[in-house]
């Protein structure tokens, strides 16, 4: 039997223990043509990105991920799971043990065929005590990993996780040759994805040129690929309009009205779970302190964040990541609201008056940050506190402003399950946890929910985590944003794009064509 595995099918298979089998790819699309030289003006990257998974943050090192390497499984564009490198997956009855077959005759871009000994190089990456990966936190369960042979490999966890499968499509999980030593050398760009890399400047631009042995079929229909960094939305705009490229992302929504006017243009709308963030360093003072923090929540007016930083192309958050979306979206916590008074009274809590703060922002945390962090110092000086708003350079903000500075703007895609998002930027230690915070409670809750099979208890968890990040979190969360994406009608895609982070899920290049 083969099926397209959604999420409620794979808890289902995984307490039953039953075997679940991905389906093959689509065969290749009808209107797909082969071809051409697809540009992309990508307002994301930074002159510190590197080949090296463990540090991808960033659309920019995402979809040059996508497009070099393959992962052992993959979220289509409708949120269901499908096989990659893995053909087929086996939960055992509580979900501790997973076996995985590998696709066979894979071969990376230098010819060599694929093995289950490179799935463990690359897994292998992120893990021990001396990995600083991002993706650490989301594979530190794995307790041993054996390979009965070459496309056979048996995960076992330290508890249960019906999720795991999901995990693995992780953009950080990329699959690259071992070398002689058992690790992988990133450095060599060397995978078996669907384009192969000939340039790569951090911060400015990446070429590539097919696979021509790629082993997915109506996959990968451009000849060459080029990506250039444009982080100035201007910039990025214009890039468009003046035909030096061929689609941008993140298109800002205050001027998306010049497209309509653009012979030759179109705009994508895509709900999904890309949220904007302010996330405050709860290590130090008055962040440490949560009257402080409920008192920025309760002084950020969210709807006027929507409607003029976002021109109403997105929702309101309620801070946590969670989209309306997901399965365990808790969708009766009572909404964080612009309440000055409610703000006053917190900081008073705290034995405060006034409270005088720094915020940094750029606008390569998100367009609009600038705009939305001075909007947020507006509606928050009528609660006492004062906000200087630091304007940074875009070029630098990952590596000298985010999880640097004690409050930033920054913005997060989504995960396609809620234990990997919360895992990845809220669990204690998470290498990306990037307000520091740490909660006993929380911590304990998330082990819990991801070994229960139950699907009622299950939720209670999932609610209850949202719950205590609303109330106790570190992260100010006030909008969910749409993705928008503006590109020429010579670009053609499927009807349903991708909704876990941007431009089809960063898998354009390997998704779309030329009409």
């Amino acid at each position: 039997m083969s099926f397209n595995l959604n999420r409620r099918s794979l808890m289902q298979g995984a307490a039953a223990g039953a075997l679940i089998l991905g389906a093959g790819v689509k065969p290749g699309f009808a209107q797909a043509k082969s071809g051409g030289h697809f540009r992309i003006g990508k307002g994301h990257g930074s002159t510190s990105d590197s080949h090296d998974p463990a540090t991808w943050e960033n659309g920019f090192v995402q979809a040059m991920g996508f497009a070099l390497y393959n992962f052992l499984t993959e979220v289509g564009a409708d949120g269901s799971l499908v096989p990659e490198l893995a053909t087929e997956w086996e939960g055992s009855e509580g979900a501790s043990v997973w076996t995985l077959k590998l696709r066979q005759g894979v071969q990376f871009h230098d010819g060599s065929t694929m093995t289950a000994a490179d799935v463990i190089a690359s897994l292998r990456h992120h893990m021990g005590e001396d990995s600083e990966s991002a993706a650490k936190v989301i594979v530190a369960s794995i307790n041993n990993m054996e390979t009965p042979d070459d496309y056979t490999i048996v995960f076992t966890l330290d508890g249960g996780n019906a999720d795991f499968p999901f995990i693995l499509s992780d953009y950080h999980l990329a699959i690259g040759k071992a070398g002689d030593d058992g690790k992988v050398d990133w450095q060599s760009a060397n995978g078996t994805g669907g384009y192969m890399l000939d340039n790569f400047e951090p911060g400015v631009r990446l070429t590539l040129t097919k696979n021509p042995n790629y082993w997915k079929e109506g996959r990968a229909h451009f000849d060459t690929v080029e990506m250039l960094s444009i982080t100035d939305p201007t910039a990025r705009t214009n890039a468009l309009l003046s035909g030096q490229v061929d689609v941008i992302d993140r298109v800002d929504v205050k001027t998306a009205s010049l497209f309509d006017a653009a012979p030759n243009i179109k705009l994508q709308t895509i709900d999904g779970n890309q949220h904007f963030v302010f996330p405050m360093d709860t290590r130090i003072a008055p962040f440490n302190d949560n009257n402080v923090r409920n008192a920025i929540k309760h002084a950020v007016n969210r709807q006027e964040l929507v409607d003029k930083v976002l021109s109403g192309y997105g929702s309101v958050g309620n801070d946590h990541p969670i989209g309306k979306g997901q399965r365990y979206y808790a969708a009766d916590l009572p909404q964080t609201t612009y309440d000055p008074d409610k703000a006053k009274w917190y900081l008073q809590q705290a034995g405060m008056e006034s409270l005088n703060l720094d915020l940094s922002a750029a606008d390569a945390a998100f367009g609009g940050a600038v705009d939305a962090a001075l909007l947020i110092a507006n509606s928050a000086a009528a609660a006492g506190i004062n906000i200087n708003v630091i304007r940074e350079p875009n070029d630098g903000y990952w590596s000298n402003v985010w999880m640097v500075k004690p409050w930033t703007a920054s913005y997060w895609g989504g995960r396609p399950t809620e234990d990997q998002m919360l895992s990845t930027a809220y669990a204690t230690g998470a290498a990306w946890n990037d307000s520091f915070w740490s909660n006993e409670t929380f911590d304990r809750i998330l082990v819990e929910a991801r070994a229960e099979l139950d699907e009622a208890k299950r939720r209670d968890m999932y609610i209850e985590l949202q719950t205590i990040l609303n109330t106790d979190g570190g992260v100010v969360v006030p909008m969910f944003a749409n993705y928008v994406i503006a590109m020429t009608t010579a670009v053609g895609h499927e009807e349903q794009l991708g909704s876990n982070m941007d431009m089809d899920s960063e898998r354009s290049i390997e998704r779309w064509w030329f009409v």
